[in-house]
């Protein structure tokens, strides 16, 4: 029986992918100036930050007992076979209340096959692990090969990433408001990586020139076989720059593979307009 990919909205995929692998898709809720909206049906990136511009406040929540039980059913029902790829349990709470859904749901279907990994990544790094998932399906791979294949890139999936303004980091609990106040006023960039699912600061570099610069020295330094693999580049309304570094890393280590798309209403109500990704395995992957 073919595996059913699931996954939730911070994972940042592009439409296109979403619709060509059928992926189940579930709408992290985002609420702007306290409105709420599903993340990718009822609010868009484009829109997100916009406002954001304008002064709008945001905030997000994880995916309810609700929601996540409507989707496990289902296929609970059809006695499918499941993967549910989850957003970073260290940034959500989402991967600790499916767990829960699923035990739930076992009680009253106890054959139903589904199998919760929690990816510790974020935005497309987080995507590019569901991405090779739902090609091996399509390959035919067995769950156990597919798993196996999931459990490396979560592994050894490295992110690289910075945002315009430090208020938004602040308003996250991520920097103190000095940090923020001071920063702005030295065009300060923080530059950032996940590290066992947590956001972690790495250095701080002053100017975007500099910024841009630093962050390709640590893809370097950090990426293994560049050259061979899929990198994703998200931006927060800033295509100028992640078409930039594409063309850094196409000259510089001469990758050739992108995905290029929007941070997501759910990982960008948090980091704001302006902010970049780039995602990369830090090992040679055998998959």
């Amino acid at each position: 029986m073919c595996i059913k990919i699931i996954t939730d909205s911070a994972c940042d995929l592009p439409k296109n992918i979403i619709e060509e692998f059928d992926i189940e898709l579930m709408p992290i809720l985002v609420y702007l100036d306290d409105v709420e909206h599903r993340d990718t049906i009822d609010i868009q990136p484009k829109f997100l930050y916009d406002k954001m511009r304008e002064g709008s406040s945001t905030k997000t929540a994880q995916l309810s007992m609700a929601s996540l039980r409507e989707v496990f059913l289902k296929y609970a029902k059809s006695n499918q076979s499941c993967i549910y790829i989850a957003f970073s349990s260290g940034l959500s709470g989402t991967y600790q209340t499916s767990l829960m859904v699923k035990e739930e749901i076992l009680e009253e279907y106890p054959e139903f096959d589904l199998t919760i990994v929690d990816t510790k990544c974020a935005s497309t790094g987080f995507g590019l692990i569901v991405y090779k998932a739902v090609q091996l399906v399509k390959d035919g791979k067995s769950k156990d090969e597919i798993l196996e294949a999931i459990d490396f890139y979560c592994e050894h999936m490295d992110h690289i990433f910075t945002v315009d303004d430090l208020e938004y980091l602040y308003r996250g609990g991520r920097v103190s408001r000095a940090s923020a106040v001071i920063g702005g006023m030295l065009n300060i960039k923080p530059i950032l990586t996940v590290d066992d699912g947590k956001l972690v600061p790495i250095e701080k570099v002053r100017g975007k020139k500099k910024l841009i610069k630093r962050m390709i020295e640590l893809i370097g330094e950090r990426g293994k076989c560049l050259d061979n693999q899929l990198v994703s580049i998200s931006h927060g309304d800033d295509e100028e720059a992640a078409l930039k570094i594409r063309d850094i890393l196409k000259e510089k280590y001469n990758c050739k593979s992108f995905i290029i798309t929007y941070i997501g209403c759910t990982i960008g109500s948090h980091t704001g307009p302006g902010g970049l990704t780039v995602s990369f395995l830090n090992e040679k992957s055998p998959y």
